[in-house]
C-alpha cells in the first residue's frame, strides 16, 4: 500500500491519495503510482516529502524524478524519521482503527478494510492537518 497526502496551499483542503497493488513496490511500480498521484492532482504542482525506500533512490527513478520537475518537487527525509513523514501518522491512524487485530482470511478483506480506513481519513477533514501537525511541520 502507498499513499500521499497532500495539501492545497493558501488554505486550499487535504486530500489523501491512495494506491495499492499485491506484490512489493520497486522503482516501476512507484512510477505507475505516482503517475497515478498527478492525474489525482489534476495537473497541480507538488512536493513530495520521501524517505529513504532503496526504490525512491535507484537510478531509474531518478532519471524519472529529472523529467518530472516541471509539476514534482522531492524533498528526502533525513535517513529515519519516521516522526517527520506525516504519511507514518495516517498508517499508525489506519493500524489503530480499522485493522487493529485484524486477522483476515483473504487479502482481499485486508484490502477492503484499509479502503474503508482510507474512506474514513478522507471523511474526517481535519485529520489530514493533523498529521501534518503530528510531525511538527506546517503549510505557511
Amino acid at each position: 500500500m502507498a499513499a500521499a497526502l497532500c495539501y492545497g496551499s493558501h488554505g486550499g483542503g487535504a486530500a489523501l491519495a491512495f494506491h495499492h497493488q499485491l506484490d512489493a513496490y520497486n522503482t516501476d511500480t512507484l512510477i505507475q503510482a505516482l503517475g497515478e498521484l498527478r492525474r489525482f492532482l489534476g495537473g497541480q504542482k507538488a512536493t513530495l516529502l520521501w524517505d529513504g525506500l532503496p526504490a525512491h533512490r535507484s537510478k531509474a527513478m531518478g532519471a524519472w524524478l529529472r523529467r518530472q520537475r516541471h509539476w514534482l518537487v522531492v524533498e528526502p527525509l533525513p535517513g529515519y524519521a519516521p516522526d517527520l513523514n506525516p504519511v507514518e501518522a495516517l498508517w499508525s491512524n489506519l493500524k489503530g482503527v480499522e485493522l487493529v487485530n485484524l486477522a483476515g482470511e483473504t487479502l482481499h478483506e485486508v484490502i477492503a478494510a484499509a479502503e474503508r480506513g482510507i474512506q474514513r481519513i478522507r471523511d474526517t477533514h481535519h485529520l489530514a492537518y493533523s498529521f501534518l501537525r503530528h510531525c511538527g511541520l506546517s503549510l505557511w
